[in-house]
Formats: C-alpha cells, structure tokens, sequence
C-alpha cells in the first residue's frame, strides 16, 4: 500500500475510533451484525424489542427477579407509547407465590387495552398474550473456575413480546376496525405453571367470562423452520384459518392438530375459552445461552405478525359465537326449574381438567392451592371437612356449603378454595347439560415433627 495513503487511513481510523469509540464487548455481539441496515421500520422495531428485552442486563428473566421486572416495565412503557389504555399500574399488575420453602416469589403482569368501537361488542374481548420470563441463569464450574451462564430467551419468548408490542401498535392505530376490545398482556412467571395467566383468569380479570378468544404469541422467531397454528383442534377457529387460507397472505401458518410446545394457551383452555396458539415451535437453542438475537429472522417475523394481524381482526369482528365445542348447546330444563343432578346419576359426569374423577380436583385444584389456618396449625386443629357444591350448566362451581364442619377455621378455607374453582365441563344427562352436585372431603392433617416437638402440615400447600 502507499504509505500516504497508509498514513491517511491510519489516522481517520484513530478519529473514528475517538469520536464513536467501539464497545470492548464488540466480540460477543448476538444481534445479527450488520443485517439489521436492510430491515423495515416494523422489522427494526421488533428487533430493537428482542435486543432491550433479551439484553444480558435481564439476566434471562427468571419469573420474580429484576430482570423480569425490568422486561415488565419497558413492556409497559412500549404499549403506552404505542397508545394502547394501560389497565395495570406502571409496576404492573403483582401477584405472589408462596412455595415450599417458605418464601414467596414475586411477579407481574402486564394488561393494556384497545376498546373496540361496536356498542353491542365492545364488552367482549380477545385476549393476545405473551409469556415474560424465560430461565435466568445458571452457574457451571469449568476448570475450577465459576462461570455464569444467561438464559437470554431472545427466540423464548422476546419474540412473541416484540411481535405483540408492534400488533399492539397496529390495532391501536386502527381501532375503528375492531368491534371488540381487544386485551395484550404480558404474562408473569409463566414458566411457573404459567401462574400469570392463570391469576388473570382466576383473580385479576373480572368479565373472564366475556373473553371470546385468547391468541398466545410464544416463540416466533425461526419462521424459517416452519409457522405454525394449534387450536386444539377448534372446529369454529379451524374454520377461520381456512378462510384466510384462500385469501392473499404473506404467509400462512401449518394448522396442526399436536400441541407444539405448552404455553399460556393452556390456563385458557382450562377455562374453555377458546385459544390459538401461533409459533414456528422448538428449535436448537431453546432453553440454552445460545438463545439470542442473531437467530432470529426478522423479515420472516414480520410477515408473521400481519398474518396475526388479519387473523386478530377476523375474531374480533365475527357475528358468530366463536365456541369452545360447538357441538355442544346449553338446553333449558322444560319445567323451567333449576333442578340439580346427584354428581352419579349422570349419563356424562362432570370433568374437571378432562377427568371425571373427583381425585383429579382435589390434587389439582384443593390441595396446590389450600391454606392451613395458621391459628388452626398453632391449636392443633385438624380433620375432614365434607364440603357440598353444584356445577352448574356453565361449569361455573357454585352454592358451596360445608356438610360436615371440623372447625370455622379450616371450613371456611375449604369453601374458598373450591368456589375459586376454574370453570369445569357440565355435566349431561340425555344429551342435554344438566346442573350436578357433589360432595368431597377436604383433609386437614398435621404431623408432629421427629425433632424439637410441634406440628408440620401433611401434603403440599400453596396460596396465591
């Protein structure tokens, strides 16, 4: 090279370097490099989305840790810049969960809102959600030597909240054309049992019966494998997807009939609400360090979100009653009156989560979420409380009332923890959905601890 010229460059290189100094981590970059210079403007805002809250500063946003807050709070500031009505404090809406250690883990949700404009429909909603945490950290010992590795999640799932932030955008800025009001959050601690959405439905969120869809955004960065629908198997949302699929799209997604990876969907589901589930599914960095921005195909997430987008105005615009088993109608008795079924005089008894057994109810629902009474746990109270409820032809669980009392203490905690039930499926008796009953017997027992005296609490116990 010409030394003049060798000269020249050298010192606009020093220059450079002054004026926009390189970052000393420039190594380890994880967003693509240079491939964002051909992004459009809603492909760059996603990105800078995954990069904020995939960012090595969150930590991998383990559910209760700053990182999680942090990615809570710009989520919240994203969709009020974007002109979507917050309906949680800037903070989020919190929640706790205690576990067996004894201490309880923090997390939030994030809920907005864009009304929709029909006098008749605006008080029904479609729900878009999005999980918020993803895995943390972990520490592995190599060579003697402590190491510390982040979950960054960027693909699990910054995706499907950056997806959900640019579809927030679109449905504000066009709210004339959608009848219902539509509802985006983000959930908290989802990889705990998916505990945010499940608090959602079941404490935060009043009109839970006026949800007509859900629509769960999880994982959509690597369209490039594949996009894909699950409905489980919907017949009503089914029959819109195949509408749309003889329309003119950018892409359409694969409607498949396996569950491609359990999400937030299921505590919708559980409601018998009726959910969509979009995502291009697992892939090899799921749940590892290698999870970060440069995997991701923004170009093909994109066409995504308008698909999502054409999709989201359909259901919140149909005149049609989008059902959770459209086979299935309510049929009022004939004589008018409200009578009650004993719960083993049904043709088809009452499910709770799919199962018939009443077992599945106390080890799913009672005993995860019952509350020993400490005055009860100080007294040495115990015994079975025989607790009778109805479910009605709604499967909403109602009329509870003790049948055979132990103590005010532990009655009362059984008669709050069955009538906080999720919705079950009615009961039938000739085809028709009845109104059933039945009785089940809720143990309160205490173990005298092999060490230093006192009483333990016998099985696992959990309150929100």
């Amino acid at each position: 090279m010409d030394r003049k010229k060798y000269i020249f460059f050298s010192a606009a290189f020093l220059f450079l370097s002054a004026v926009h100094p390189f970052p000393a981590d420039a190594q380890y970059r994880t967003d693509g490099g240079y491939s964002g210079l051909y992004d459009s403007e809603t492909a760059a805002s996603m990105r800078r989305h995954v990069s904020d809250i995939a960012s090595a500063a969150n930590r991998g946003r383990k559910a209760g840790s700053d990182g999680e807050t942090a990615a809570a709070a710009y989520l919240y500031d994203a969709l009020k810049n974007y002109g979507v009505e917050m309906l949680s404090p800037e903070s989020g809406d919190e929640f706790g969960i205690s576990r067996a250690s004894g201490d309880t883990l923090t997390s939030r949700n994030v809920v907005g809102f864009v009304q929709g404009y029909d006098a008749r429909l605006r008080n029904r909603y479609v729900v878009v959600g999005a999980r918020l945490d993803n895995l943390g950290t972990n520490v592995l010992t190599v060579d003697g030597k402590q190491q510390e590795q982040i979950y960054y999640g960027a693909n699990g799932n910054a995706s499907g909240l950056a997806m959900m932030i640019e579809l927030a955008r679109m449905v504000s800025t066009n709210s004339i054309l959608f009848r219902r009001s539509v509802i985006f959050i983000g959930f908290g601690a989802s990889c705990e049992t998916f505990a945010g959405s499940w608090y959602f439905l079941n404490r935060s969120f009043a009109d839970a019966d006026a949800v007509d869809v859900m629509i769960n955004l999880d994982m959509l960065g690597t369209g490039d494998e594949g996009f894909y629908a699950y409905t489980a198997s919907n017949a009503d949302l089914n029959s819109i997807l195949a509408s749309m699929s003889a329309e003119l799209q950018p892409v359409h997604p694969d409607v498949v009939s396996y569950e491609p990876y359990p999400s937030d969907h299921r505590a919708f589901y559980a409601a018998e609400i009726p959910s969509v589930y979009f995502t291009t599914g697992q892939y090899p960095q799921h749940n590892t360090p290698k999870d970060t921005g440069d995997i991701i195909d923004y170009g093909m997430m994109e066409r995504e979100l308008e698909f999502i987008y054409n999709f989201t105005v359909n259901v919140a615009n149909t005149d049609d009653q989008i059902a959770f088993r459209p086979e299935e109608k309510t049929v009022e008795n004939a004589s008018g009156r409200d009578d009650v079924i004993p719960y083993y005089e049904c043709d088809f008894k009452p499910a709770f989560l799919n199962s018939t057994d009443p077992r599945q109810f106390l080890t799913k629902w009672v005993y995860p979420y019952l509350k020993y009474p400490a005055e009860a746990v100080r007294d040495g109270i115990q015994g079975t409380v025989q607790v009778n409820f109805v479910i009605d032809k709604d499967g909403k669980v109602r009329d509870v009332e003790v049948v055979k009392s132990v103590d005010p203490l532990l009655d009362a905690e059984a008669v709050k923890v069955i009538s906080a039930s999720p919705k079950w499926r009615p009961a039938r008796v000739n085809g028709q959905k009845v109104n059933s009953s039945m009785t089940l017997p809720v143990e309160f027992r205490l173990e005298k601890k092999s060490k230093g005296g006192g009483f333990g609490i016998n099985g696992r116990r959990q309150s929100w």
